[in-house]
């Protein structure tokens, strides 16, 4: 095959310098630019600060700033023979891949489109994938029947619906929507999300309580009465109810529906899980009787399981629809390929990335994005996924780091990655890794969440 010499422009396709750039430093230095220096090289080639660059892709600043910049702009110096900086990085690369040969036979897959083509398609091209889902995002996939179930659901009178699932899962990609379904019948919805709360303020019941219905009350742009209703002799529970009752739901004429995400945010204070736990229940039996209760539509988030002392009949969380999100299926996996442009029809591509990483929706992604940029062929990208040069460094990375702060979760979850056979866990242990989505647990039996979490955790 003949080979072309790349043309210099100041509009070199990012994608061919890529492919090229990684090409050399394979032949030079034994492996490519890993997923965090592409993301900067890519922020960089579109003239954005790191701050902008960290801002897009969920990363801080500082790690861009001092620990990923650095190592790439020594490896481009080291492959073009001049020093790189942030400042000449695009003029010295752009002259060096002008007078290299075009990879041509060693080119990876070949897709329908490049980035032009996605973003005359899809309206722009993928953005790296971190946290939720948007709204208008093309790459959202559905899992039957559970979204026609929660929109379902949310329309009964004093409906309450649980969501589960360990983090990155599509817990809130999921609520999103739901929100969005709420809205567009005209209902009044508010999602407050128990991660942003001071740890003061989830330390103390009455704190917490007030908390929870002055956000109400500014989500739902009402007048403040909080001191009108609160009082000390009746105890914060029965002001919280009457509140909520005379003003809230009073004063709102749709159904209201209330997410509570980041739920599992109050299972680490049981002293006050105690107290908050029942008065949502009794809240959820008030629509049985009392008609105003009937306009509430709880929708309760979260990533473990309880582990708060309390009778059965006091739980919200024996009520209600429950709602698990699992894995992506081999279909999902081969729909969201298509969605980032990638021609994976038969399966097989699919069947190789899910060994490696199950259906997990986030490692998913993470793969079919640097996938369909062509950063990486999948071949190369399932022999470096559990190494510190493979896309998944920095997702590992945090897990272990989280795990040796923590010995107890480390040993447990040694002795499951070592096991041929379903591991018995300590049940508080059990509950934190499959938050953590480091297991998967069939009844009291836990096994590997992926192959990826296997391979990584035993090398360390």
């Amino acid at each position: 095959m003949q080979r072309t010499q790349a043309e210099p422009t100041a509009l070199m396709d990012i994608n061919l310098l890529l492919e090229i750039v990684n090409s050399r430093l394979l032949e030079t230095h034994n492996r490519p630019l890993n997923s965090t220096e592409i993301l900067v090289l890519r922020g960089i080639w579109q003239r954005q600060t790191y701050n902008q660059i960290a801002q897009d892709s969920g990363y801080s600043p500082g790690y861009f700033t001092n620990v990923v910049a650095p190592e790439l702009c020594r490896q481009l110096s080291d492959l073009v023979g001049k020093r790189v900086t942030k400042k000449n990085c695009r003029a010295l690369l752009e002259s060096y891949v002008a007078e290299q040969p075009l990879p041509q036979e060693e080119r990876p897959e070949q897709h329908p489109a490049d980035s032009t083509t996605l973003d005359s398609q899809q309206g722009e091209a993928p953005r790296y994938p971190s946290g939720s889902v948007p709204l208008d995002s093309p790459f959202y996939i559905e899992r039957p029947p559970i979204e026609s179930k929660v929109f379902e659901e949310i329309t009964k009178p004093g409906a309450l619906v649980r969501i589960k699932a360990p983090k990155e899962m599509g817990k809130t990609s999921l609520l999103i929507r739901l929100l969005d379904y709420a809205n567009r019948r005209d209902y009044s919805t508010v999602n407050l999300n128990l991660a942003q709360i001071d740890q003061e303020i989830l330390n103390n019941l009455n704190r917490f309580l007030r908390w929870f219905c002055a956000n109400i009350t500014r989500q739902l742009q009402l007048e403040p009465r909080l001191d009108d209703y609160w009082d000390e002799d009746i105890g914060s529970k029965v002001s919280c109810t009457l509140y909520f009752r005379n003003h809230l739901l009073a004063k709102t004429d749709p159904p209201l529906v209330l997410a509570l995400d980041e739920f599992n945010q109050i299972f680490e204070h049981p002293h006050v899980a105690k107290d908050v736990l029942p008065l949502l229940r009794s809240w959820y039996e008030e629509a049985k009787r009392i008609p105003i209760w009937k306009k509430l539509r709880l929708v309760v988030v979260h990533s473990t399981e309880i582990y708060v002392p309390l009778q059965l009949k006091q739980s919200p969380f024996n009520v209600g629809l429950p709602i698990q999100l699992g894995h992506f299926n081999l279909n999902q996996v081969q729909q969201l390929a298509q969605r980032y442009m990638l021609e994976w029809t038969d399966g097989k591509n699919a069947q190789q990335l899910m060994a490696m990483v199950g259906g997990h929706p986030s490692l998913v992604h993470t793969a079919l994005y640097h996938l369909s940029r062509r950063d990486i062929t999948l071949p190369y990208l399932l022999q470096t996924a559990a190494t510190n040069s493979g896309i998944y460094d920095n997702h590992l990375q945090r897990h272990w780091a989280t795990l040796q702060e923590q010995t107890e979760l480390l040993e447990a979850l040694n002795s499951v990655m070592y096991s041929s056979e379903p591991v018995t866990l300590e049940p508080i242990l059990a509950h934190k890794l499959s938050s953590m989505g480091l297991i998967q647990q069939a009844g009291d039996k836990a096994t590997p969440g992926c192959e990826l979490y296997r391979r990584y955790f035993t090398r360390h």
